[in-house]
């Protein structure tokens, strides 16, 4: 059986549509087998939306394993961004690309990535956001904390969210050191939603 971190997944297909409203705006996102919460938007997305809607987004954003896209699509919807959705998954990306024209969204791209495979080396942005994969195991999973330092510009930030059972503690260790801060945003339930700034 495949998982929402398989590169082609094999579950059959069977395209359902969910709605979501953060607020008091509402959003229609196709979703499918195989790739990631597929009932509804999960907790932790929620949480950390809520909380980056509270905070001065601007410029451009990388959504990292961006799913069927409710990061990139909220976003956009609040914030006058340019951005970038990947995942690894095919079917997530395709199901992206059909949300982008169900939300009447602009100025996003969607392309299919292992992690940050597909960002060349010079695409900087000033906002890179992931709710990490955490069945895809530690390597990925600090990969993509690694990468986000290195292709965020000076003064941009890396968002992300955690659960304490998945290595809040010592996400927060290895952030603190890479990026010389950590803030968490919001926390409930066990999810930690952290903030480090690229600093000069």
């Amino acid at each position: 059986m495949d998982h929402y971190y398989s590169k082609e997944p094999t579950s059959k297909s069977n395209e359902q549509e969910i709605k979501y409203i953060i607020n008091g705006r509402n959003f229609a996102f196709i979703v499918d087998n195989g790739v990631f919460s597929k009932d509804r938007v999960d907790f932790a997305s929620d949480l950390m939306l809520k909380a980056l809607l509270e905070e001065d987004i601007h410029g451009s954003l990388l959504d990292v394993g961006c799913g069927y896209g409710v990061f990139g699509i909220v976003l956009s919807a609040f914030f006058d961004i340019d951005c970038k959705m990947v995942d690894i998954n095919s079917r997530a990306i395709g199901l992206a690309e059909k949300n982008i024209k169900l939300n009447k969204c602009k100025k996003i791209e969607v392309a299919q990535s292992d992690s940050f495979e597909a960002i060349k080396e010079n695409e900087m942005y000033d906002v890179i956001v992931t709710n990490p994969p955490i069945r895809a195991g530690k390597k990925v999973i600090y990969d993509i904390y690694s990468n986000a330092y290195n292709h965020l510009n000076v003064g941009g930030a890396f968002y992300l969210v955690i659960n304490n059972k998945h290595g809040a503690p010592t996400t927060k260790a290895y952030l603190d050191d890479l990026f010389g801060n950590f803030e968490v945003l919001d926390k409930k339930a066990g999810f930690n939603v952290i903030k480090c700034t690229k600093e000069g």
